[in-house]
């Protein structure tokens, strides 16, 4: 299962009214695993950067003048997603500014039902406990010492560790093994898969000598027929 941890920052709180984004930031996970894919883009927001956004984000408007508009890297941030599920702190906010952009750009939006709010799964597991990202970092002891101000990409990777623990942690679908490679020309059917591996052929040989067998019947004949491998012994035979 992919999914695609999400952050955008943004120039105010409403893209009807002109705010726009400034940077998106997308971390990449597979069965609840990190797999080190991420995506990462600073945005021109073809507007001046207001004070209070800048004191947030620390983008200013010399930085962003020759990073890409949106209408750029729209195309190239869809074909990253897909359709995998979005995890998003308060998704109904970014939500709202990507499809305002998307639709802009004449692109197909996103659907609602796409994406997973990590503040509703708090909220639901500790009510009445503060649900911001910070405090989540500090209830699941996740060190978020670096984040002095809000960046896209380094919200997404410390989003991906709360998300994780939110759900239980990595444990469930701790999958121990490799992704199988599509062999070239194939059809990919099994891309994504744990790797199976093949029975032996053979099976090992048994390492115990004659005289460690020896001792073990001997052992197991003092304990007389109570021994469970007396009667694991007659059972098989």
């Amino acid at each position: 299962m992919r999914e695609i941890v999400l952050d955008t920052e943004t120039t105010g709180f409403e893209p009807e009214s002109g705010d726009r984004i400034v940077e998106i930031g997308a971390v990449e996970l597979y069965n609840h695993m990190p797999t080190g894919k991420t995506y990462h883009q600073y945005i021109n927001p073809e507007r001046g950067m207001p004070a209070e956004a800048f004191a947030v984000h620390g983008l200013g408007d010399d930085f962003l003048r020759d990073k890409p508009v949106f209408a750029k890297v729209g195309r190239a941030f869809l074909d990253f997603v897909q359709d995998s599920k979005l995890v998003i702190h308060n998704a109904a906010f970014d939500m709202k500014f990507l499809n305002a952009e998307l639709k802009w750009m004449g692109l197909p939006q996103l659907p609602w039902e796409q994406a997973l709010d990590t503040l509703a799964i708090a909220r639901r597991r500790f009510p009445g406990a503060p649900a911001s990202l910070d405090a989540l970092c500090r209830r699941f002891a996740i060190d978020n010492s670096s984040r002095t101000l809000h960046g896209a990409l380094l919200d997404s990777e410390i989003l991906a560790e709360v998300y994780l623990e939110l759900i239980g942690g990595r444990q469930p679908d701790l999958v121990l093994g490799t992704r199988e490679e599509s062999p070239a020309g194939g059809s990919g059917e099994d891309e994504g898969r744990p790797a199976r591996l093949a029975p032996r052929p053979a099976a090992l040989p048994s390492r115990l000598t004659q005289e460690e067998r020896a001792a073990h019947q001997d052992f197991v004949t003092k304990m007389g027929d109570t021994a469970i491998w007396s009667k694991l012994a007659g059972r098989l035979s």
